[in-house]
């Protein structure tokens, strides 16, 4: 009787229809003793509801049935009734025909209840293996998961298989390690299996033991990101900033000389730029390196406690660091250069002159051995500058390539923005992953139903629920084509391009790490308790990414940075073009008023328009053209007043930040549909597998959704009236609503394996 009691008191009520079919209808079953009429009697009392304690006991027993019924058995609460009695009998067997002679009169029972719908008891008695109706949710969609995987790795999928491969195997079990000697030990184990597969060499040259493929290193550290965020790092370190310091700074001899050995990672090193007075202000680095003519050595040396380097991954167990410091030579200096430091001898004691403390524990990633790193008078020979902008001549003089001071330093700099272009891409593969537990947690877990005796709803049914997650599913695919077009533009540069893709990267890894640590945390909220909890990830998501945002440089300062390059190159326009830029610009602006923001379509809501991308196309482009022009004016006005240029920019910083979003997301949405258009069937009449249709309508959601949260902006603006506003906002709803039957497709189609995704919830 135990179903039937907790179904009747699901909603805390119980009515006269079902208090009659407890007691009188009860009252003829063979098997209840008086003193169980009367303690159902008891239980059935509704001025006596059962306690919290009694209900949750009626709810384990239910549960127990619900398991142990096979699949194909009826659905109803009195099939779970004789499987308990059944479950109570001494000889089981002997019993069985009793039993189901039962059923008939618990049926009737069960229509005296109000009866119930179809999967009610798997509802009522929920189980947390629920995987078969997990995969029923998303085989419901028209797409396969495999077809958007495709799409989203592209050429880089076979690399990306091949890592899954790895981190698949048994000795990349992820236990807990709380101790961070520990932790580290276990990273580095997994780094060096990396290693040895040939996955940290991908980008170097095949003679150093590469494939000379930077898109194929980009696609296994996005990988890699899937499994462990400290492991990601410190493969980063090494053979990204380390490696990359040797082979994107060094000349041929410093090749040979540590490239291969930094592949195999046979020479473990680290990448010691940032300082702890300094931080972004690279160029102000404290450490010096002064070059000694009689010995042919520059002394490397840092002059205050400030001039530590700071938060030194790999610091602990490196071999070398690629120390950046001013440059000294005959008593001048030529700026901020690379200079190769041996730290450690080859049994791992620290050389004379290093002074090594470790960060100790930090917020995440604690797999990472962070360390501070001072140098004492520390004499290398020359040969270990990294000279490729920039050298010491056999005559004892300063040589280099480029001329001019400031354009080397940017020079020396564009070449390590690859760091920029990666981390973004593992903050990503953080986000996906803590989406793809939420959706599913989101398709498989119920809460209220609409009424009594009815199946709890799904919580992802829920329109709240859908506002929470799947935008933010929609705009991890727009960051994934974003990201690829800077990661094809980072691959095919020539030293043209370096300065715009310099600002693109700081833009992206600002956008895209910002939108990392939001989404976690509101996956975290949108899974509850169950999200709380560590086994499912989210508490070190959380804790690890939360430094993408300040490492690789300063997301707010970064977004200045971009902000700056678009001011360069509005200014520039006008230099070169003269009166024609000026006509052009004025051309533009007229042409805007005409068609997007004359009477009738700043007010036009139907839904065609709103879906079209002559509409949110011209609203992002609209945004970020209007931003650049406006904080142009507003810094020429305040210099024509006599402020200084750095004062006139503090004034401007917050305006500079949004024009540097605004670019950041017109870039976004331009890349997606570029992506999208990929996927056109080639004609009307032409097989289609679903994926334009589906990739259409997520990128119209981004669009919609970003257009909602800059609503107040294009209000102040005159772009949209205040009825277009509330029309996008409910088409932002309608959107998440079509959606949600793709949702469990969309996160699939991140392809991420089950064990490197770890959550119980989602599995």
């Amino acid at each position: 009787m135990l179903p039937f009691l907790y179904a009747a008191w699901s909603d805390r009520h119980l009515s006269v229809p079902q208090i009659r079919a407890l007691r009188k209808e009860a009252g003829e079953l063979p098997f209840l003793t008086d003193q169980d009429k009367q303690t159902l009697n008891t239980w059935s009392d509704p001025v006596h509801p059962p306690s919290r304690e009694r209900y949750q006991q009626w709810l384990s027993s239910g549960r127990a049935a619900a398991g142990a019924l096979p699949e194909e058995a009826t659905a109803s609460l009195a099939e779970l009734g004789v499987w308990l009695g059944l479950a109570a009998e001494e000889d089981p067997d002997a019993r069985r025909a009793f039993w189901q002679e039962q059923l008939p009169a618990l049926r009737h029972i069960e229509e005296g209840l109000g009866g119930v719908q179809e999967d009610t008891y798997r509802s009522l008695f929920p189980l947390y293996d629920q995987r078969e109706k997990l995969n029923e949710a998303i085989t419901e969609s028209s797409v396969n998961p495999a077809v958007l995987q495709d799409l989203l790795e592209g050429p880089r999928a076979e690399i990306i298989a091949r890592t899954k491969e790895i981190l698949l195997r048994p000795s990349f079990d992820r236990p807990t390690l709380r101790i961070k000697e520990d932790y580290r030990e276990q990273v580095l184990r997994w780094c060096k299996e990396l290693a040895q597969e040939g996955i940290g060499a991908l980008s170097y040259p095949e003679a150093y033991g590469g494939e000379d493929s930077m898109s194929e290193y980009a696609g296994a550290f996005e990988a890699i990101a899937y499994h462990d965020l400290s492991l990601v790092i410190k493969f980063g370190v090494q053979f990204g900033l380390w490696g990359g310091a040797v082979y994107n700074l060094g000349s041929k001899r410093h090749h040979d000389r540590w490239l291969r050995e930094t592949g195999t990672l046979e020479l473990p090193g680290c990448f010691a730029m940032t300082e702890t007075g300094h931080g972004s202000n690279v160029r102000g680095l404290e450490t010096t390196a002064v070059y000694d003519p009689e010995h042919r050595e520059l002394i490397v040396h840092s002059p205050s406690i400030a001039a530590g380097k700071e938060y030194i991954g790999n610091a602990m167990h490196a071999r070398m660091a690629a120390v950046f410091c001013q440059l000294i030579v005959n008593g001048e200096s030529h700026g901020v250069h690379a200079v190769v430091v041996p730290i450690r001898d080859e049994a791992g004691y620290v050389l004379p002159g290093i002074r090594v403390e470790d960060n100790g524990y930090k917020m995440g990633l604690n797999g990472v051995d962070n360390g501070r790193l001072w140098f004492d008078q520390v004499r290398v020979p020359v040969d270990n500058l990294l000279d490729k902008y920039g050298g010491i001549t056999e005559e004892g003089t300063y040589e280099s390539p480029i001329k001019s001071p400031g354009k080397r330093f940017f020079t020396m700099l564009g070449t390590l923005v690859g760091g920029r272009v990666f981390v973004p891409r593992a903050g990503l593969s953080a986000a996906k992953s803590a989406l793809a537990i939420a959706v599913r947690y989101g398709l498989r877990r119920r809460q209220f139903p609409s009424e009594s005796m009815r199946s709890e709803t799904i919580i992802l049914d829920y329109p709240n629920q859908q506002r929470r997650l799947i935008p933010r599913v929609a705009k991890a695919y727009a960051l994934q084509f974003g990201l690829d077009h800077l990661l094809e533009r980072y691959v095919n540069r020539t030293p043209d391009d370096m300065r715009e893709i310099e600002a693109m990267a700081a833009g992206l890894k600002s956008y895209a790490t910002w939108f990392t640590t939001a989404t976690i945390q509101e996956c975290r909220e949108a899974t509850g308790g169950k999200g709380y909890l560590a086994e499912n990830r989210f508490a070190d998501l959380k804790a690890d990414t939360d430094i993408f945002a300040t490492f690789e440089g300063d997301n707010t300062v970064l977004m200045q940075l971009l902000a700056k390059s678009l001011l360069t190159e509005f200014k520039k326009s006008f230099q070169e073009d003269g009166n024609v830029a000026v006509l052009k610009f004025i051309g533009r602006r007229v042409s805007t008023l005409v068609t997007e923001q004359n009477p009738y379509v700043v007010r036009q809501t139907d839904r065609e328009h709103l879906e079209s991308r002559g509409f949110y196309q011209s609203a992002f482009h609209f945004r970020a053209s209007r931003l650049v022009t406006t904080l142009a004016q507003r810094l020429r006005a305040y210099i024509k007043e006599g402020m200084s240029s750095y004062q006139a920019g503090l004034l401007c910083q917050t305006h500079m930040i949004a024009a540097a979003e605004a670019y950041v997301e017109q870039l976004v949405l331009d890349a997606s549909l570029e992506a999208v258009d990929g996927r056109k069937p080639a004609d009307d009449a032409g097989s289609s597998d679903g994926s334009h249709a589906l990739l259409e309508k997520v990128v119209t959601l981004y669009a919609a959704h970003t257009i909602e949260s800059h609503a107040a902006w294009y209000l102040e603006s005159g772009y949209i009236s205040g009825q277009k506003s509330k029309a996008v906002r409910k088409l932002v709803d309608k959107l998440c609503a079509e959606l949600r039957p793709e949702a469990g497709v969309l996160v699939d189609g991140f392809g991420i394996p089950d064990k490197l995704l770890g959550a119980p919830i989602a599995l």
